[in-house]
Order: structure tokens, then C-alpha cells, then sequence
């Protein structure tokens, strides 16, 4: 496995081990369907992960894996024929540990779950230019997420968003408030995503590709805006990415999925240093290193990920799996087997295989 460069998390020890913290947001048994005429396609599959507070979470895998699926069931923005059915979503109360509030209990377009939306948990979305409207200023749209959560007057939502474009970053934010989203660079509209994510100062910040599109240097300034950002403000993020590399600089644990399943969680050092299943042992084989000989051909993953109509039998992975056990991946769906309270794989290489 080629030498994966690693950033030092000074986090990481300071935090401590998180099995006997309580999490910030813990989602279990997660599933998410989509029937549609040729077939029900399982987008999300009994996914379970927790978030902790002040940490980052990275939720990576594959195109097609029921990342960004699950960032949009957490905040029940679906889109139709999409349904949640099935699992639980706990959202830990401000300043009360002992009490959560499941989020799929409650009404979907009621006042309870709208508060949240923005409030508790904001949403950097994938696209930007796709997410504002062409019809009016970033401004507007900014001061309208502020007045929605907040009783306060059009100045000073209008004194708010601009003190939130020059917290991000945004150049001459007294002029930039006026002007629409088309007439931004793909960094500057990314940037506005975020102080529009931050403006009612949610405790968790959900971060979905925030550097798709963007050019090498642009990202480096984004994923460090969101460091700085986290930092000053304790936020707990999540962060949903295919780029490993991403994952490495940014997350403290990390959730691989594969086709609507986790099938491997742990801290980030661990996932890097001693990944367990052989889908995660592929992605960081895949990542280039700098220690290789010059013209070497990067690693490849195996066939591609099988069609949602035509999901295979057994453990998802085991048509790309090189460790695959005949008779037994490809016939029975592998349970997770939790290494340590913080470490877990599903796969039959680890635990009983019977």
C-alpha cells in the first residue's frame, strides 16, 4: 500500500477516545429508498454513524454510495420519489446530554423540524450555482435565512450578512451583498454557501463536496476557511467527499460507505494506517504517492459499481472484492462486527464467518 501523506490532527488526542463521550448526532439504521417503475433502487441501507461534538466526521466513498443521500435524509430534504424508511436520527438537545429528539418523529413540514433546518443543522450544498436562486442578490438570500430563525429588523439582518461575507472571505463585502450569484467565481459562490449555512450559527455544519469543481488552490482556501471557521466556532461537521486526501487533511473519524452501506468506521490515523475492509484497502491503494517510481500505473479498483437495479447478492463489494469467499460473500450479507467501540468493519474476514 503506497505511503499515504497524513496532516497532523492536534485535535485528535486533546478529544480523547469518543466511545464514552455522548454524540452530538447519531444516526442509526438509516435507510432511504427511491421506487421507481423499473425497481426500487436502496440508496441508503441501514447506515449508522455518530457525530460528536467540536469533531469532524468524514463520510467517503465512491459516486453513487449514498453520501450525499444521507446528508439529505439527516435534514429529511429527500427529494421525491425518495422516502426514508426506516431508522432513527437523535439530535442531542442544546446544553442537555441526556435527552435527544429523533428528528424522523417529527412532522415534516412542521415548525419543529423547520427550526432545526438552518438552526441546529445547516447545509453546504454540492453545487452552489444550483442551490441560489438567479432572481435575487446573495444578500437576500443570506438576510432570508437570518430572518427565518431570528426576530430581528432588515438592516440588521442586511449588517449581519455582510459581516458573515467578510467572515468567509469574500472581498469588499459592502458591494458583493448586492450582487447575484451568477456574476461570483465558482470560489466566491462556495464561499457565500457557507455564510449562508453559518448565518443562524448552527451547532452542526453538513459540507458536501465543498471543493467539487473547484481548482487546486481555490480548494486549499475553502477546506482552510472551514477549518478556521470550526475552530472559532466548536462546530461539529460533517464532511462527505470521494477525495481521500481531503479526508486525511480535514477528519478526526471517517465512515467509508459502498453501495448504501458503511462497511467500515474508525478513527481517521486508524482508517489510514490499518484500514480492515478490503473496499477502503482499494481507495488508499488508488490514491498516487509521491514515493512511487515515475510513469507507474496508479491502482485501480475492479469492475465498477454494480447498477442500483441489479444489486448483487450477499456482501455488496464482493464482485470487486479480491478476498472474496465463494460461497459465503456472494450468498450472505456480512454483519458488522465492532472491533472496538470505535472501530468496526463489515466483513467476513473479521469475526465468526459462520
Amino acid at each position: 500500500m503506497p505511503q499515504t501523506p497524513m496532516v497532523d490532527h492536534p485535535d485528535h488526542e486533546a478529544g480523547g477516545s469518543t466511545s464514552a463521550a455522548t454524540p452530538l448526532l447519531s444516526v442509526r439504521g438509516l435507510k432511504t429508498y427511491f421506487k421507481l417503475d423499473e425497481g426500487t433502487v436502496k440508496a441508503v441501507d441501514g447506515v449508522s454513524f455518530d457525530l460528536f461534538a467540536g469533531r469532524t466526521l468524514g463520510i467517503v466513498g465512491e459516486s453513487g454510495c449514498g453520501k450525499s443521500i444521507s446528508a439529505r435524509s439527516i435534514l429529511r430534504i429527500v427529494d421525491r420519489p425518495g422516502k426514508i424508511e426506516g431508522g432513527e436520527i437523535l439530535l442531542q438537545q442544546e446544553g442537555d446530554n441526556e435527552n435527544a429528539i429523533d428528528l424522523l418523529q417529527l412532522p415534516h413540514e412542521g415548525p419543529e423540524l423547520r427550526a432545526i433546518r438552518g438552526k441546529e443543522i445547516a447545509l453546504v450544498f454540492q453545487e452552489p450555482m444550483a442551490s441560489f436562486s438567479h432572481y435575487y442578490t446573495i444578500g437576500n438570500q443570506i438576510m432570508e435565512a437570518i430572518l427565518l430563525h431570528s426576530a430581528t429588523s432588515d438592516d440588521a439582518a442586511r449588517a449581519r450578512a455582510i459581516e458573515l461575507l467578510g467572515m468567509v472571505g469574500v472581498p469588499n463585502p459592502e458591494r458583493r451583498v448586492d450582487e447575484y450569484p451568477f456574476q461570483l467565481s465558482g470560489g466566491l459562490r462556495q464561499r457565500v454557501m457557507m455564510a449562508m449555512a453559518l448565518a443562524c450559527d448552527p451547532r452542526i455544519l453538513i459540507a458536501d463536496e465543498p471543493t467539487t469543481a473547484l481548482d487546486v488552490t481555490t480548494q486549499a482556501q475553502v477546506l482552510n476557511l472551514l477549518q478556521r471557521i470550526q475552530k472559532e466556532r466548536g462546530l461539529s461537521v460533517i464532511l462527505i467527499t470521494h477525495d481521500m486526501g481531503v479526508v486525511a487533511e480535514m477528519a478526526d473519524d471517517v465512515v467509508v460507505m459502498y453501495l448504501g452501506r458503511a462497511v467500515e468506521k474508525g478513527p481517521v490515523d486508524e482508517i489510514f494506517h490499518d484500514p480492515k475492509h478490503p473496499y477502503t484497502q482499494a481507495l488508499l491503494r488508488s490514491i498516487p504517492s509521491i514515493m512511487a517510481k515515475p510513469r507507474t500505473k496508479l491502482a485501480t479498483i475492479e469492475g465498477s459499481i454494480p447498477h442500483p437495479f441489479a444489486r448483487p447478492s450477499g456482501c455488496p463489494f464482493h464482485p470487486r472484492c479480491p478476498d472474496a469467499i465463494k460461497g459465503l460473500c456472494d450468498v450472505k450479507e456480512p454483519p458488522t462486527h465492532a472491533l472496538r467501540p470505535d472501530r468496526a468493519v463489515s466483513c467476513f474476514l473479521y469475526g465468526d464467518a459462520s
